[in-house]
């Protein structure tokens, strides 16, 4: 006889983002609406599972955070615990110390754990399926780059935020003259750049997947400037490059399971088209975490919403090792086994999204 679902856990791992309280909440109303189920949070990520460190949720605990940014469980990126940083005999070694967060689970009597996160947290979700744990899983990334699914909540939120700082700045460069250059997140995928930059009406849009020529940005500078436009509006992604460049990197966090921070190629080509562009003033805006914050979309709601929904419904159907995700307009589920093993969703230099946009006159520096 199949053992009957008492209680559940969730964490959120991984950088903070819009839609991780809708998802707590929706996840917690569920389970204890629909199905009775106690509901507790580990804090910090999987920190707080190492450390045993958690809150029960209750109706009243996630009553009012639909809306707001951020998680209440608090987040964590740099906690691995298949290679989880310990003190022993005065000295820090990398240890895996996986065995001690399922002994707290079975101390907690948590009979499934949700993990609610990006690529990094939902291998290690799946790494403990490998150990026995029930786990379900729930996409999240301002970046959109996971493969098996077609939207990622908090995304929505972070283009219109990118979106709305393109509107202002396209205020400040008509008055002035201005190249006005806008470096937002996405690390290795355009899609934050891609979208912003067509709602936001740039000229220039810089993407990862579409090395540029800075040649051919000063050729579009100098053909809005032939047209009477003397200002110029371009969206660059923080992992976009020369051809035959590099990646700008901010720095390297060593304790991090991914240590490469992008960072830079903003004012780095803000640098480089002043030196080309005589008489024209360059500024860079690095929107950076203001992506990441504040109100989370009417979308990103929906969306979590639905997510944690069917997170429960998986729960209850015992159909465990999965990540829920969203195919088309339908919410759907694929092995984390899949997910972990398919490669980041990028930017195809010919979709559709990048035709319509050098349709109506945007280039890519290409």
């Amino acid at each position: 006889m199949t053992k009957k679902i008492k209680k559940i856990a969730l964490l959120t791992g991984g950088g903070d983002c819009p839609g991780l309280n809708a998802v707590i909440r929706a996840v917690t109303r569920t389970a204890i609406l629909n199905y009775g189920y106690e509901v507790i949070g580990y804090k910090f990520g999987y920190r707080g599972l190492y450390n045993n460190d958690f809150v029960p949720l209750t109706l009243e605990t996630v009553s009012g955070i639909l809306h707001r940014g951020g998680t209440i469980l608090y987040s964590s990126n740099k906690d691995n615990l298949f290679d989880y940083t310990v003190e022993e005999d005065g000295k820090f070694i990398k240890k895996d110390v996986s065995d001690v967060a399922v002994e707290n689970l079975k101390k907690e009597g948590v009979d499934v754990l949700v993990v609610i996160g990006g690529d990094g947290t939902l291998t290690s979700a799946r790494d403990f399926t490998r150990k026995g744990v029930n786990v379900i899983g729930v996409p999240k990334t301002i970046d959109n780059d996971l493969a098996s699914t077609d939207v990622t909540f908090g995304f929505n939120t972070a283009i219109g935020v990118a979106t709305e700082a393109l509107d202002r700045l396209h205020t400040t460069a008509e008055s002035h003259h201005r190249i006005m250059v806008c470096e937002v997140m996405g690390r290795g995928a355009g899609w934050i750049a891609l979208e912003s930059g067509i709602a936001g009406s740039a000229d220039v849009i810089l993407l990862p997947e579409i090395p540029y020529n800075i040649e051919s940005i000063v050729d579009k500078v100098e053909e809005r400037k032939a047209e009477g436009k003397l200002f110029t509006i371009i969206v660059v992604a923080e992992g976009a490059k020369e051809k035959d460049g590099e990646v700008v990197v901010s720095k390297i966090v060593h304790d991090s399971p991914d240590p490469i921070r992008l960072g830079g190629i903003g004012n780095k080509l803000a640098d480089d088209l002043e030196r080309r562009i005589k008489n024209h003033e360059v500024r860079c805006t690095v929107l950076g975490h203001i992506q990441r914050g504040g109100i989370t979309s009417t979308f990103d709601r929906i969306l979590s919403t639905r997510y944690g929904v069917a997170a429960v419904d998986l729960i209850e159907a015992k159909a465990f090792g999965n990540m829920v995700c969203l195919k088309g307009d339908t919410i759907s589920f694929d092995s984390l086994e899949n997910v972990i093993g398919q490669k980041t969703k990028n930017v195809d230099p010919n979709c559709e999204l990048v035709k319509v946009a050098k349709s109506i006159g945007i280039s890519f520096g290409d």
